[in-house]
This record gives structure tokens, C-alpha cells and sequence, in this order.
């Protein structure tokens, strides 16, 4: 799913998904470096490290193995996914929505267009983690089929000292998936 999609939220307003362009990244790098300094939702903490993010993200846009999606409106980055199809047929998932535009339609349009990604590259699966305190995004996953698959407890160092848990979900896409 490369070329452009409109899309209206659930609130009305129109956004769009598409794969993100060279020069997507430096805002990108900006949104992930906003969502994580909430320090609640990603495994990102800051502060960032710009040239390196960048650098990363711009080794992701010329892989096959890789697809980068970003929602925008009004010209600005609002959201941005990523997927890694691992030697072993997982599409690893990524995901962030900039803080005023979470619950309004964003998250699942990027699914939309990532899980489409995954099925055409082969992936026989999409695995992410998420924690567990991110209540709104395991519901957003279990909405397009994810199943809890365990926890990870204890799995997580943050910058505070504190070691958080992560739940691990995965969506079947082969035919011998069990949903």
C-alpha cells in the first residue's frame, strides 16, 4: 500500500496514510521524540537521539524487509508506523499517534495499511509488544484480531530504575491461523 489514502476520523477530520518519504523523517524523529517524553506508551525514552533515529529511519526506507507508514494532516506528521519482516516470517510492529490525535482513527487506519504491508511481503504473522497499562492500545489491537499471547514479566529497564512487564500480541495472517 504505497499510494496515498484519505481518511476521515471519527471526530470528522481528514487525515492521510501513505508510506513515509525521506523527507517524513525529520518529523517523524520529532513525534517520536514528543510521545517519548511522556515516558508511558513506547519503549523510547529521552531524550532521543536525533542523528541516529534519523539515520535508522532512512536505512528502513530503501529495505524490502521494511515498510514505514505515517499519517498526516494538514502537511504535519500525526502518526507513524513501522514493520521489520523478521528471517523467521514475523512482521515485528511499531506504532505511535501524536498525543491530540489518539482515539480518533488514526491508529487503525495505520493497522489497516501495516497489516496489508505485512500479508503482501509474506509475513505469515504480526507480532508487537505494548505495556500493559496501555489499556487503549491492546483494545485497538484486539479490535483488528491481535490475541494476547503472554507477558514478558519484569522484561524492562526504564531510565527511572523501575522494570516494567510487556504484553506480547500477535495477528495470524496464514490460513492455519488460529483467531
Amino acid at each position: 500500500m504505497d499510494k496515498l489514502s484519505d481518511v476521515v476520523g471519527v471526530d470528522g477530520q481528514q487525515f492521510v496514510v501513505r508510506r513515509a518519504r525521506v523527507e517524513d523523517l525529520p518529523a517523524v524523529v520529532d513525534l517520536l521524540a514528543a510521545v517519548a517524553g511522556e515516558g508511558r506508551w513506547i519503549g523510547a525514552e529521552g531524550p532521543v537521539d536525533r542523528a541516529d533515529r534519523l539515520a535508522r529511519l532512512r536505512g528502513a526506507l530503501g529495505e524490502e524487509s521494511q515498510a514505514l507508514y505515517v499519517a498526516t494532516a494538514a502537511e504535519q506528521v500525526i502518526g507513524e508506523l513501522g514493520l521489520k519482516l523478521q528471517l523467521y516470517g514475523v512482521a515485528e510492529l511499531s506504532m505511535l499517534v501524536a498525543t491530540r490525535w489518539r482515539s480518533r482513527g488514526v491508529g487503525s487506519a495505520l493497522l489497516v495499511a501495516g497489516v496489508e504491508w505485512a500479508r503482501e511481503a509474506g509475513a505469515h504473522k504480526v507480532g508487537l509488544q505494548v505495556w500493559p497499562h496501555n489499556v487503549v492500545a491492546r483494545a485497538l489491537y484486539r479490535k483488528f484480531g491481535f490475541v494476547e499471547e503472554g507477558v514478558l514479566r519484569r522484561h524492562y529497564r526504564r531510565r527511572n530504575g523501575e522494570v516494567w512487564d510487556a504484553v506480547v500480541m500477535g495477528l495470524g495472517l496464514d490460513a492455519d491461523a488460529v483467531r
